[in-house]
């Protein structure tokens, strides 16, 4: 894995194809990097613009549509019902990175959720005695 600018440490990165949201609904390149915080869309390979950065905080699913000839079809669902489609060659395995870093982002999240909850819920020392049935 390579790192970015920001120090996030990069687990993919190449050539996807992004439907565009007008009427004409045209595929555009677009050049990925997924990280395991965000999928990090840019108009060319020199990353010198950010056009959109999706963080997997916002990815509900990834669900593959379609394989045909060359390409994998796939839709990328956010948290707010917003649906992104893309398209890639069939050997690149996006929809498999993608959903892979979802899976281990949200795994980090709820073992950082369950230590805090825990944390918050330790007993102070004093307390800790009377459960134990020390006298102070």
């Amino acid at each position: 894995m390579k790192e970015i600018s920001e120090g996030a440490q990069v687990i993919k990165e190449g050539v996807l194809e992004k439907r565009s949201d007008n009427l004409l609904q045209l595929w555009k390149k677009k050049y990925c990097v997924l990280t395991q915080d965000s999928l990090g869309l840019f108009p060319d390979s020199q990353r010198r613009s950010r056009s959109k950065d999706l963080s997997l905080q916002h990815i509900r699913t990834v669900d593959c549509v379609e394989r045909t000839g060359k390409y994998l079809y796939f839709t990328v669902v956010t948290t707010d019902n917003k649906e992104m489609d893309f398209r890639c060659l069939g050997e690149s395995c996006w929809n498999s990175a993608i959903t892979m870093a979802l899976i281990q982002f949200k795994n980090r999240k709820a073992i950082q959720s369950f230590k805090s909850r825990q944390d918050s819920e330790l007993p102070s020392p004093g307390q800790q005695d009377k459960l134990l049935g020390r006298s102070p």
